[in-house]
């Protein structure tokens, strides 16, 4: 049901879909976004011939020690579940994201791929930098096309899926 409000009618979009709808919309909307961005990444990879970056884990690693529950195991499957953990947070950042877009799709904002690409640039690079693990302003001009260019393609998608999903 909708809730009327000064901004805008809030629970339904254009085509009656409910807020939760919406979520579940824009949540799909976030793992294609995940997928170009990953499928981007790994072009760049092949192209370049660079390896993969570590952040996901060391980001890991250190919200571990943060929150103070340690990765269980010992060396080299204690490795591997952190390489798997730090490629689950990435998707489920992805993915939890382009819900929230959803979220403000059914509450009538509608961002487009910048607003969308800035969001996600500073949601996943905002608490890297917090935790200390990265420092865009120590970032060389190829490290920002490496980081930007596959945000960019996951803006792109997420905003044209979610467009595509309202009819527009």
């Amino acid at each position: 049901m909708a809730t009327k409000t000064s901004i805008r009618t809030f629970g339904t979009g254009r085509r009656g879909t409910s807020t939760v709808g919406w979520i579940l919309r824009g949540a799909a909307a976030g793992a294609a976004g995940t997928t170009a961005l990953n499928v981007v990444t790994y072009l760049d990879m092949a192209v370049r011939g660079r390896p993969a970056s570590s952040t996901p884990e060391r980001t890991l690693e250190k919200l571990a020690e943060v929150a103070h529950v340690p990765v269980p195991g010992d060396g080299k499957t204690r490795a591997n579940r952190v390489e798997g953990l730090g490629a689950l947070t990435g998707l489920v950042s992805g993915i939890g994201v382009g819900g929230l877009f959803g979220l403000a799709r059914a509450s009538g904002v509608r961002a487009g791929t910048l607003v969308t690409t800035l969001v996600v640039l500073v949601s996943t690079n905002g608490p890297m930098t917090v935790l200390g693990i990265t420092d865009p302003r120590t970032w060389s001009r190829s490290d920002w096309l490496s980081d930007l260019v596959p945000h960019l393609a996951y803006g792109a998608v997420v905003a044209t899926t979610l467009d595509a999903l309202d009819g527009s």
